[in-house]
């Protein structure tokens, strides 16, 4: 590969008035007009750091045929600030081969290290005590699933929206989970941490994440993870003897109810304790991490008002760590100080038989 073909550059480090000339992956493009009549390109522009729109006010026919979403483009622009967000103004853009650029600079991907993370979920699965329960994970986090499961996005673009974003998610919950039924007697552990692992598993199927920008697949569309994954449930558990209907049926419970509302695409209301605990320990974990995204594109440190989030009706007041990024951060949660996996206590009908030992 000619190493003009590498990024010198990547969003996350443009600042205003810098002169622009690197590859970008084109997500977003739009051939518009403006109240004269002339036509111009609205595009948004990525790397694994994030990304930002551009307008290319001129020419923008010719420009418009020379790439398509979804294509890498080399681009010539200026980083300029408009209403308080920077953007790019783009003089020019030119088709790259995608044979020409290295993948992992567009593609984001968790801080976690993948390998680290399914080493974790392989002892979440060894903690289960139920047998018939463990042996219904086993039976589904194998293979072509497994492989697909480390590697997906927990969503297209608000929360965990990366490569190894849903098994980051995943472990997330299941550390919260834990400890949550360590505090509630009456919560049956291993029927909450099987709900966690298997809440969101049909995503390998709803998303296309061969590529980016991550899209919805056909089946995602049309049918959805909530029940895509309630059926995977169902046919695993057919081979697994001793895993009685009750069981299955809480467990298929906890993956459709787990949006927590009718009107945000659940086909029934948490009602058991475990569906009621998983729909907010899901919803707690998917909020915070769309903050920390927040916070690691503040350019300036200190507490600040962000824009209004539309996803979460409203403005937020958070701790921007501008320089700060490049200190190195505390281990991300269920990692140890060295780096080694969580360790899962083995829970029974809600009961901790010992203490959780977490290493931070």
């Amino acid at each position: 590969m000619s190493q003009n073909s590498l990024k010198k550059i990547f969003i996350a480090q443009l600042q205003q008035g810098q002169q622009v000339s690197d590859i970008f992956l084109l997500s977003r493009k739009t051939l518009a007009e403006t109240k004269a009549g002339k036509p111009y390109l609205a595009l948004a522009l990525m790397d694994k750091t994030g990304e930002i729109e551009a307008r290319l006010w001129d020419d923008a026919v010719r420009y418009d045929a020379e790439a398509d979403v979804g294509d890498f483009v080399l681009v010539n622009a200026t980083a300029k600030s408009y209403r308080d967000q920077l953007q790019l103004g783009v003089s020019s853009l030119q088709h790259v081969d995608d044979a020409q650029v290295q993948l992992e600079q567009f593609m984001p991907t968790s801080k976690r290290p993948l390998a680290e993370m399914e080493a974790e979920l392989q002892a979440v699965i060894g903690s289960v005590q139920d047998a018939p329960l463990q042996q219904l994970l086993q039976a589904i986090f194998q293979g072509e699933t497994l492989e697909r499961f480390v590697r997906a996005p927990a969503a297209k673009k608000m929360h965990h929206a990366y490569i190894g974003g849903l098994l980051e998610h995943t472990l997330s919950i299941i550390g919260m989970a834990v400890k949550t039924a360590e505090h509630y007697p009456m919560i049956d552990g291993d029927m909450l941490v099987a709900g966690a692992l298997l809440h969101d598993i049909a995503k390998i199927s709803e998303f296309d994440f061969g590529s980016v920008p991550f899209d919805y697949t056909d089946q995602g569309r049309l049918v959805g993870h909530l029940v895509l994954g309630a059926e995977m449930v169902r046919r695993a558990a057919e081979n697994i003897q001793g895993l009685d209907r009750d069981k299955v049926d809480r467990v298929t419970h906890l993956i459709l109810s787990h949006h927590g509302q009718l009107e945000f695409g659940s086909p029934v209301l948490p009602m058991t304790p475990e569906a009621m605990l998983l729909h907010h320990l899901d919803d707690m974990d998917a909020k915070m991490n769309y903050m920390e995204q927040l916070c690691d594109k503040m350019e300036e440190p200190g507490w600040q008002w962000t824009a209004y989030q539309r996803p979460l009706e409203r403005f937020l007041y958070l701790q921007g760590r501008g320089e700060e990024q490049n200190v190195p951060m505390a281990p991300q949660s269920g990692q140890s100080k060295q780096g080694a996996p969580r360790k899962y206590t083995r829970l029974s009908n809600g009961q901790a038989k010992q203490k959780q030992q977490s290493l931070f």
